[in-house]
């Protein structure tokens, strides 16, 4: 199981923010019922039920990992399970009505003939599922935010080539003052990076191939830490450097969605 605290995301079994993210991860919605046996299409669940959270058990967001024949996810909200369908990280949500973040559903979804599905299976089939029981509509647009360029410091990268072949996701290690993690490119390790500095990063390195990244780093909170800060941490640890830039960012917009879900 995983338990959400924000975002992370993005393609990663723990509970709390020191996360050990192994393969797989995501979802969640309302409403008592039964299952919809009408005819389905390729890219949607041929089952499901929305619920509202119950409050005494409203709190962290656990999920089914990918591979199985079910997916469920509880105590979620629904700007988290927009995350998931479209993934995204919460600031790449535009038009978001007040209580996005603060209804909180448990949802369980079949998907035809109980196949295991992988996280890009699941997504378009959350997003029928959202747009069919909650009525979402969006749409995209780019727009320049505050960001920061990661690019090389003083020319001079440290990184440690991968030398097995396991996927990006196979072990992370991410949380306050630790990130850790096999085969990343430097995209990815980009991706990674923005739910820390708590902005958009673009990779401008210029480097290809992968890399076994390990950074340790003093949490934002702790100001009587030894270690050095993030952007410190990852010139002197990697080589890289974090510099303040407007970055180009695909934003979804809501357009419309529903407070409560159709019935099941």
């Amino acid at each position: 199981m995983h338990r959400a605290h924000h975002v992370i995301r993005r393609d990663p079994e723990a509970r709390g923010f020191g996360l050990l993210l192994a393969i797989g991860l995501l979802s969640v919605p309302f409403v008592a019922g039964q299952s919809q046996p009408t005819a389905k299409t390729p890219e949607s669940f041929e089952v499901s039920t929305i619920r509202p959270t119950a409050p005494s058990n409203q709190g962290g967001t656990v999920w089914s990992r990918p591979g199985i024949g079910l997916y469920w996810v509880k105590s979620a909200s629904l700007e988290f399970l927009i995350q998931t369908a479209f993934n995204l990280d919460p600031n790449q949500i535009a038009g978001k009505p007040a209580w996005l973040t603060s209804e909180y559903f448990d949802v369980e979804a079949k998907p035809e003939d109980g196949i295991a599905l992988s996280r890009e299976q699941l997504r378009p089939r959350l997003q029928e599922l959202l747009q069919s029981r909650f009525h979402l509509v969006t749409h995209y647009e780019t727009k320049r935010v505050p960001g920061y360029a990661m690019v090389l410091f003083k020319g001079r990268p440290k990184l440690q080539a991968s030398g097995g072949d396991q996927p990006p996701g196979f072990r992370v290690y991410v949380g306050p003052g630790r990130l850790e993690g096999l085969n990343w490119s430097m995209g990815y390790l980009a991706s990674m990076l923005q739910q820390f500095s708590g902005r958009p990063v673009a990779d401008e390195t210029g480097i290809s191939g992968s890399y076994d990244i390990k950074v340790e780093y003093a949490p934002d909170m702790e100001t009587d830490s030894s270690l050095p800060s993030l952007f410190t941490a990852l010139k002197e640890t990697l080589g890289l450097e974090l510099k303040p830039k407007e970055i180009p960012v695909q934003l979804l917009v809501i357009d419309h969605v529903d407070r409560v879900p159709t019935a099941n």
